[in-house]
């Protein structure tokens, strides 16, 4: 696929990272004690190495990177997470989720990688972590955090428990 003319500079890095590390992460929102809602997320797995595009959502862009950093090392290495089950291998003590993120939502998250594939035509995935209880935010008794919101685009469930 032919990539896309980048019309300013923050394209040209996006392209640039992707040809240099086989992605970019993207970084919405603040770091600062406010309610925005923050996300990070992955340009180029699916171009670099036919793995999905990640999100994840309410952490600070240090962390997520860290985050993103190890499933992009993982598919990469053409060892990737298996999608379908809770994953203990990404964050130290705790399961995580991985979410599909359905296509109409991708517009409100992900529009570096929407011009980066020139479409909605790449899988999405959310990262989702659980609270300090391990519970999801679709468990019953979740704690929200509304410093650390985690909304879950169009899902309630993981994508194991909506197949069943």
């Amino acid at each position: 696929m032919k990539r896309p003319e980048p019309k300013n500079r923050y394209e040209q890095t996006v392209l640039a990272n992707v040809k240099r590390f086989g992605w970019h992460c993207t970084s919405v929102g603040s770091d600062a004690q406010t309610d925005d809602l923050r996300f990070t997320y992955t340009v180029g797995l699916h171009a670099s190495y036919g793995q999905p595009e990640f999100i994840i959502f309410g952490l600070e862009a240090k962390v997520a990177h860290e985050i993103l950093s190890t499933v992009a090392s993982a598919a990469e290495s053409g060892t990737m997470f298996a999608l379908d089950a809770p994953c203990s291998e990404l964050l130290e003590g705790y399961d995580c989720a991985f979410v599909p993120v359905p296509r109409e939502s991708y517009g409100d998250f992900v529009a570096s990688a929407l011009w980066f594939h020139g479409g909605d035509g790449f899988p999405l995935y959310q990262v989702v972590w659980p609270d300090r209880r391990g519970l999801f935010p679709w468990q019953d008794g979740a704690e929200v955090d509304p410093l650390h919101r985690q909304p879950v685009p169009g899902r309630d469930a993981p994508a194991a428990e909506q197949s069943r």
